[in-house]
C-alpha cells in the first residue's frame, strides 16, 4: 500500500511519448526500441523506511534485471524526504554512491529544513515500498498534487525519468524559457530545458534560460509549484498516455531528482514560497525603471551622441543610453576601439550623460580572445581561470574577436581576475565609469557548430573579427546639442591617441595570421575531441556528486529535443570539466547564471555602495537573486510584440526575475511603424523598457517616426508618472516575493475564464493592461472580471461582468487602462525627462474605491541607489466611508531636492460634493487639493 498514514492509491503502469524529429529509419527504430525497454523497466522497492516528525528516509534498490534502456542503471539509491516548513516539502532521490552530479551549494544555495511537524503542514508526503512510488497530497482538501504511481522510476548514468498523474486538462505554467503560450497546452507538448543561442526566439523550442519550476493552478482546489532542481539538459513531456490519462514527465540525462513542493494555495503564495527557495530579487536603482535605447551598429561615440541628442531634440525623455559590442576594439572584452571610439571620447561622453543626469551601459560576453598581447587573456591565462582540456591547455571556442578561451566561473581566481578586469577598465578616475553592464552570449554560445571544429581555422575563414575597412566616420556634420566641443562638426580626437591607437591596431593585425596562443598545444586540443574519459588534472571526478567520467558526452542515447541538434551543439563541449571536477555536460545551463553572478560581484567591487544593474542573456533558477534578463533575439513582428506579454507573465510571476523585458519593436528584421508604436506602448507597461535593433536593420529610435514618437511620448509620460507606483512593487517583490507584474487569474483564481489569458496582465495589483494585439488593427477585445473597475484614462466608472468587452477606434497612440475597484495609487503630479529631475515632482494620490467604498494602497521610498537604506518611507494608504489616511513608517525625507510633498488626492466614482475638496461632476472625481508633507501621518473626511 502507499500510506499516507492511511491513503491508498490505485496504481497502473504506461508509457507514452513522442519519437524526437528523426529522417533515418534505423534512428526511430532504435528510439522506439529503447522506449520500450524504459516501458519494462523493473522500477525499485523501498526499505529501511524511517519516519520522524520531519522527516522520513528509505533505502530504494533495483527491484528487477536492469534494464539499462540509454545507459546503465544504478542499483542503490537513497530518498530523503524534509518537512521543511509548514507550506513546502523536499524530496530527493539520489545515488548511494553520490557520485551524480548535484547542483552545488555555492551555485544554488538551499533554503533551510525549518523541521515543520509532518502532523500540521499543508502538504502530505505517502509513500509505496513495492514497486517504489511516491505521492504528494493537500492536507485540507485530500487533493493529490503529484503521484509517480503510474510508470516506474528510472534511475540510470545518462537518464532519469519520473512521471506524476495530472488532473484531465490541467492548467500547468511556467518551464522557463520559452516562447510558447503562458497556460501549456497538454495533450502533446515538450518543454526542453538546455540553454542555447536562440535567434527569432523560436517557439517549441529551448531558449536562453533554464526554470524547472512549473505552477499547476486547480482553480477553488488551490494552487501549488513544484520545482525541480537539476541542472543537466532535460526534456519535460506534458502529455496524455495511450489509457488516456494527463501526466508529466521529467526526463534527464543527468543529475538527481531533487524536488521542491510548495503549498500556496493561492497563485501569489506560490510566487512567495518559491522566492524562499531561489532568492528573493535584487533591488534595482530607481533609474532603470527609465527608458534605455541601444543599437547594434552605431558607428561611433559621435553617433551615440547624437542619438542621445535626438532624443532631447524630439522630446522623448532617455534615461539610459547602452552601447554592443561596436565600442570595442575588434571585438574584444576590456577594450575600446581607438579609431571609433577612443578612450578620451568615451570617458567625455559619459561626463556629459551624467551631467545631464542620464547613464550608460556597455557590453560584455564570456569568450575571451586567446592570443598574446591581450593583457585580459593573458592575466586570467597566468591566473588558471580558462577551463582547461585534460593536458592543462585552454579550452578554445570561437566568438565575436575570434578565437576564444572560456572562463572557469568555478576556478578559484575567476572572481579576483574578472573584477581586476573591471577595476582597471571602468573606474572612474581614467577608465569608463559606466553605470551598469550587459553580459550576453553566455549560453555560452560557440560559433563553432561541434567538437570537430578547428577555432583558429574557422576564425580565419569566417573572418571573425571582420577588419576594419573603412576610415572612421569624423562626425555626422550636424550639430549635436548638448555635448562639448570635440562631439561637433569640424571637430577631432586627440591626435596622439589616435596615432596610439593606430599603432596598436596594426601590432594586432600582424597577429592574425599565424599567430600563437600562449597554450603550445591549445589549437590541437581545441580542433579534436577530447577523450571521453579524460578527466581535468584540476580535481578529481570520482564520487563527491561529480558526475560520472565516461558519459556520452556528445550525444546521449536519450535525445533532449534541442532546436540545435545535439546537447553539445554550439556551445561549450559537454566533455570540458571545471575546476571543481564536475563537467559542462551537467553545468551547461550554470554558466551564464554563474557569468553574471560573478559580474554582480565585480560591479559590487567597483561601488560597494551602490546596486549594482547587470543584465543577462542566459538564467537559470536563482538569477532574479542577483540580475535581470531581457528576452533575447526577438523579431520585429506583431507575434513577437504578442509574444512579450507570455514571456513577462512567467518570468516575473512564476521564475522570481521581476526586472525583465524584450527588445521594444524587436531586435532581428526591420521595424514597422504602426507595430513600433504599439510596442512603444506596451513596453512603457512592462518591467525593463529598452528599444534595441540588430546590426543590419533600420532605425527604429522611437523619433524615427511621427507616430511613434508620439506614442512613445504618451507612454514615457504615463510611466514616469506611475514610476513609485512601480518602485513600490519592485521593492515588495524584492522583500517578500509578492509579484510586481499578475497574470489574471492570480487575483481571480477561481474565475476559470482568466486561467487561459495571455494578452492583459496586472502591473502591480492594481492597474490592468489591455493593450491592442492584432496586427494593424485599432480594435481590442479583452475580459473585464467580475468586479469594479475605473478606466485609467478618463476615470469613468466601469461595471466588470466576467465578460469580454470590444472597444473600437483604439488609436496607435492609445492602450487601454483599468484600475482596479480597491485601490489607491501614487503618482508624481508631473512627468520629467529624467528620473531625478521627476523625483523632485510632487506626488498625487488617486483612489478608486471597490463597490463598497474602500481602498488601500502603498508607497516606499528611499534614495533610489543606495544598498543601505537607514531612511526609508512604507506608507500605507486607506479609505473607507469617507475618510482617507495615510500611516506607516516615513524615514525618508527630503532631500537633494526630492519631493515627499502630496500636492493633491483625488477620489473616483463620487457624484457629490464633500466636507471637503471639489468635485468635477462630469468625472465623478472629487479633488482635494494639499499640500502634506509626508514625514508623518496625515489624512482627511470628505
Amino acid at each position: 500500500m502507499l500510506n499516507f498514514l492511511s491513503l491508498g492509491l490505485a496504481l497502473c503502469s504506461s508509457f507514452a511519448t513522442a519519437v524526437p524529429l528523426l529522417h533515418d529509419p534505423a534512428d526511430v527504430a532504435n528510439v522506439l526500441t529503447r522506449r520500450a525497454a524504459v516501458d519494462s523497466c523493473p522500477g525499485y522497492t523501498a526499505s529501511n523506511v524511517v519516519t520522524t516528525d520531519t522527516s522520513l528516509t528509505a533505502d530504494l534498490t533495483l527491484a528487477g534485471d536492469a534494464c539499462n534502456a540509454y545507459s546503465d542503471d544504478i542499483k542503490d539509491l537513497k530518498l530523503v524526504v524534509e518537512y521543511q516548513t509548514d507550506d513546502r516539502l523536499h524530496v530527493k532521490i539520489y545515488d548511494a554512491d553520490l557520485q551524480v552530479f548535484q547542483v552545488q551549494e555555492q551555485v544554488f544555495p538551499r533554503p533551510k529544513h525549518e523541521k515543520a511537524s509532518a502532523a500540521k503542514t499543508a502538504l502530505q508526503f505517502g509513500i509505496k515500498e513495492s514497486p517504489f512510488s511516491f505521492a504528494v497530497k493537500r492536507r485540507d482538501n485530500g487533493e493529490i498534487l503529484f503521484d509517480t504511481g503510474t510508470v516506474p522510476l528510472v534511475f540510470e548514468k545518462e537518464y532519469v525519468r519520473l512521471r506524476t498523474k495530472l488532473p484531465d486538462n490541467p492548467n500547468i505554467y511556467g518551464l522557463g524559457e520559452h516562447s510558447d503560450s503562458f497556460r501549456f497546452h497538454t495533450d502533446d507538448y515538450e518543454r526542453v530545458l538546455l540553454n542555447a543561442e536562440s535567434p527569432n526566439i523560436p517557439t517549441n523550442a529551448n531558449l536562453y534560460g533554464s526554470h524547472p519550476v512549473y505552477f499547476d493552478h486547480r482553480g477553488d482546489k488551490g494552487t501549488h509549484g513544484v520545482f525541480m532542481l537539476n541542472s543537466s539538459p532535460m526534456q519535460i513531456d506534458i502529455k496524455k498516455a495511450q489509457d488516456g490519462y494527463q501526466y508529466l514527465e521529467y526526463n534527464t540525462i543527468g543529475g538527481v531528482i531533487d524536488l521542491y513542493f510548495m503549498a500556496g494555495s493561492k497563485p501569489a503564495d506560490v510566487s512567495k514560497q518559491y522566492a524562499d527557495i531561489a532568492g528573493y530579487s535584487a533591488m534595482y536603482p530607481y533609474w532603470t525603471l527609465g527608458f534605455h535605447q541601444c543599437k547594434y551598429g552605431y558607428w561611433d561615440v559621435n553617433m551615440v551622441a547624437e542619438v542621445v541628442a535626438n532624443y532631447s531634440t524630439a522630446g522623448i525623455p532617455l534615461e539610459v543610453m547602452w552601447t554592443d559590442i561596436d565600442y570595442m576594439n575588434l571585438r574584444e572584452d576590456f577594450t575600446t576601439d581607438p579609431e571609433r571610439f577612443p578612450l578620451s571620447k568615451m570617458r567625455e561622453l559619459v561626463s556629459t550623460l551624467h551631467a545631464r543626469d542620464q547613464r550608460y551601459i556597455l557590453i560584455l560576453d564570456p569568450g575571451i580572445h586567446a592570443v598574446g598581447n591581450y593583457p585580459p587573456y593573458e592575466k586570467g591565462h597566468e591566473m588558471e581561470v580558462f577551463l582547461k582540456a585534460a593536458d592543462g591547455t585552454d579550452i578554445l571556442g570561437v566568438q565575436w574577436p575570434g578565437e576564444v578561451a572560456w572562463p572557469d566561473w568555478f576556478a578559484p581566481n575567476t572572481q579576483q581576475w574578472w573584477t581586476d578586469q573591471f577595476l582597471e577598465t571602468f573606474n572612474p578616475e581614467d577608465g569608463i565609469d559606466f553605470d551598469g553592464v550587459w553580459v550576453d552570449m553566455n549560453e555560452a554560445s560557440n560559433f563553432c557548430h561541434d567538437h570537430f571544429c578547428n577555432p583558429r581555422q574557422k576564425a580565419i575563414d569566417d573572418n571573425i573579427p571582420p577588419k576594419p575597412t573603412n576610415a572612421p566616420r569624423p562626425n555626422t556634420g550636424r550639430p549635436i546639442p548638448g555635448f562639448p566641443a570635440s562631439f561637433q562638426p569640424g571637430s577631432s580626437v586627440d591626435a596622439e591617441e589616435v596615432t596610439s591607437g593606430a599603432a596598436s591596431v596594426k601590432r594586432y593585425l600582424k597577429t592574425l595570421v599565424g599567430r600563437q596562443t600562449i597554450g603550445n598545444d591549445v589549437a590541437a586540443s581545441a580542433s579534436s575531441p577530447r577523450a571521453s574519459n579524460s578527466v581535468s588534472p584540476r580535481q578529481s571526478a570520482s564520487g563527491e556528486m561529480k558526475g560520472f567520467p565516461d558519459r556520452n558526452w556528445f550525444a546521449p542515447d536519450y535525445q533532449v529535443n534541442s532546436h540545435l541538434g545535439n546537447v553539445s551543439r554550439q556551445t561549450i563541449y559537454f566533455n570540458t570539466t571545471n575546476y571543481d571536477g564536475t563537467w559542462q555536460y551537467d553545468t551547461h545551463n550554470l554558466h551564464g547564471h554563474m557569468m553574471a553572478s560573478t559580474t554582480h560581484e565585480s560591479m559590487l567591487a567597483r561601488r560597494p555602495a551602490v546596486r549594482p544593474f547587470v543584465l543577462t542573456r542566459s538564467t537559470f533558477a536563482g538569477s532574479g537573486s542577483k540580475v535581470a534578463h531581457w528576452f533575447g533575439d526577438n523579431f520585429s513582428s506583431w507575434d513577437h510584440y504578442r509574444t512579450s506579454i507570455r514571456q513577462m507573465l512567467s518570468f516575473v510571476s512564476m521564475h522570481q526575475m521581476p526586472m525583465v523585458g524584450s527588445d521594444v519593436c524587436g531586435f532581428n528584421g526591420n521595424a514597422e511603424e504602426k507595430m513600433c508604436a504599439r510596442w512603444a506602448l506596451l513596453g512603457a507597461f512592462q518591467p525593463f523598457y529598452r528599444n534595441h535593433a540588430e546590426l543590419s536593420t533600420i532605425h527604429q529610435e522611437f523619433y524615427q517616426w511621427p507616430l511613434v514618437a508620439e506614442a512613445a511620448k504618451k507612454a514615457i509620460e504615463v510611466r514616469y508618472k506611475l514610476l513609485d507606483y512601480i518602485y513600490t512593487a519592485l521593492y515588495y517583490q524584492t522583500t517578500d516575493g509578492t509579484p510586481m507584474i499578475n497574470p489574471l487569474f492570480f487575483l481571480y483564481p477561481t474565475d476559470s475564464n482568466t486561467f487561459r489569458i495571455q494578452e492583459q496582465w496586472f502591473y502591480g495589483d492594481s492597474l490592468l493592461i489591455s493593450p491592442v494585439t492584432n496586427d494593424n488593427s485599432d480594435t481590442v477585445t479583452f475580459y473585464l472580471p467580475d468586479d469594479l473597475f475605473y478606466d485609467y484614462w478618463t476615470w469613468s466608472r466601469v461595471e466588470g461582468t466576467g465578460a469580454n468587452v470590444t472597444v473600437s477606434n483604439v488609436a496607435y497612440t492609445d492602450i487601454p487602462v483599468h484600475i482596479r475597484g480597491g485601490s489607491i495609487i501614487p503618482h508624481r503630479v508631473n512627468s520629467a525627462n529624467t528620473t531625478k529631475a521627476l523625483r523632485q515632482e510632487d506626488f498625487f494620490i488617486l483612489i478608486a474605491p471597490d463597490a463598497d467604498g474602500k481602498a488601500i494602497g502603498r508607497l516606499y521610498l528611499d534614495d533610489g541607489e543606495s544598498i543601505e537604506q537607514p531612511n526609508v518611507s512604507e506608507v500605507t494608504f486607506s479609505y473607507e466611508n469617507g475618510k482617507f489616511s495615510a500611516t506607516g513608517s516615513f524615514g525618508f525625507s527630503s532631500a537633494s531636492n526630492e519631493s515627499v510633498t502630496v500636492a493633491k488626492v483625488v477620489v473616483l466614482g463620487q457624484d457629490k460634493e464633500g466636507q471637503v475638496g471639489t468635485l468635477d461632476a462630469g468625472k465623478k472625481a472629487v479633488t482635494v487639493d494639499g499640500p502634506w508633507t509626508m514625514s508623518g501621518e496625515f489624512g482627511f473626511q470628505i
